[in-house]
C-alpha cells in the first residue's frame, strides 16, 4: 500500500503597506505550497514580491489567493459582482503575482479563492465558472484548489483544469462536508491537540469529525493551515511533526 502523503498549505503575504498580518517567513519553512494574497483582499506590490522571494528560496510553491475586491473586509463580506467582472478580476489577480513570482525565479502554479469567494463558488455555479474562466484567461492552465464537490471543481473539470481537493486543519465541518459559516460559535478550532489529531486523520484517512459529532469524509489533497491565528507558526510546525510521525509524507501536490 503506497504511503499517504499531503501538500501543506497556508495563506500568506496577507499585509498591505506597513500592517502585517501573518509571518511569511517562519510560515514558508513548514509549509509547502504558499496562497499569496493578490491585492484584492489584502497584500500590495511590495509584500507580493518578497513573499514570491520569499517562497522561492524557500522551495515553497506559489500560488495566486484571489479573492472579491473587498480590502476593508478583508474579502469576507459577500458581493455580488457580474462574472464577467469578476472573471477580469481573477485574471488581473493572477497576472499581477506572476509578475513577481516570475522575477524570483518562480512561476504562479495554482489558484485559490480566498473568504467570500471561496464560500460562494462552493454552490454557486455561475459565480464559480467566472473563477475558471479568469483562470483560463490567465493564459496557464492551472490547477484550482477548493472544496471537493464544489460547483468549482465541478467548472474546472469541466474546463480541463485540475482540481485539487483542499481541507481545513482549524476549520468545522458540516455533516455535508462543508464548512461551518465563521460566524458560528465553534467554527474555528483554537484548540492545538484537536487541530493536530484532525489533521492527521483527515491525511491518513480521509475522515473528520463534523460539527454534529458524526464523522464526515474529507478527501483532501492539501490541507490549509491559516497563518492569521494566535500561535500559528508554532501549531504549522507540530502539525507537520505529527502528520510525518504518523507516516504521512508532506510534499506539494503533483
Amino acid at each position: 500500500m503506497s504511503r499517504a502523503s499531503i501538500d501543506l498549505n497556508a495563506d500568506l503575504g496577507e499585509g498591505f503597506g506597513r500592517w502585517r498580518l501573518t509571518d511569511d517567513e517562519e510560515l514558508l519553512s513548514v509549509v509547502t505550497s504558499a496562497n499569496v494574497a493578490c491585492g484584492f483582499h489584502a497584500g500590495d506590490a511590495p509584500t507580493m514580491r518578497r513573499v514570491c522571494e520569499l517562497a522561492a528560496a524557500h522551495g515553497v510553491r506559489i500560488g495566486a489567493q484571489v479573492s472579491y475586491r473587498d480590502l476593508a473586509g478583508f474579502g469576507r463580506r459577500a458581493m455580488d459582482v457580474p462574472p464577467d467582472e469578476l472573471a477580469a478580476e481573477i485574471a488581473y489577480q493572477i497576472g499581477a503575482l506572476e509578475i513577481f513570482a516570475r522575477a524570483a525565479g518562480a512561476r504562479v502554479a495554482y489558484v485559490k479563492p480566498h473568504g467570500a469567494l471561496y464560500n460562494r463558488v462552493v454552490h454557486d455555479q455561475e459565480q464559480a465558472a467566472a473563477v475558471v474562466e479568469g483562470v483560463l484567461l490567465s493564459g496557464e492552465p492551472l490547477p484550482v484548489l477548493g472544496l471537493p464537490g464544489s460547483q468549482l471543481h465541478a467548472m474546472a473539470e469541466k474546463a480541463q483544469l485540475p482540481a485539487v481537493p483542499e481541507a481545513f486543519a482549524d476549520r468545522a465541518y458540516t455533516a455535508e462536508g462543508t464548512l461551518v459559516a465563521r460566524g458560528q460559535d465553534g467554527a474555528v478550532i483554537s484548540d492545538a491537540a484537536a487541530v493536530v489529531q484532525r489533521s492527521v486523520s483527515m491525511a491518513r484517512f480521509g475522515v473528520v469529525t463534523a460539527w454534529c459529532g458524526s464523522p464526515v469524509g474529507v478527501r483532501a489533497r492539501s490541507l490549509c493551515l491559516h497563518g492569521d491565528t494566535p500561535g500559528a507558526v508554532a501549531l504549522a510546525r507540530e502539525v507537520r511533526a505529527q502528520l510525518e510521525t504518523a507516516g504521512v509524507r508532506v510534499e506539494a501536490f503533483a
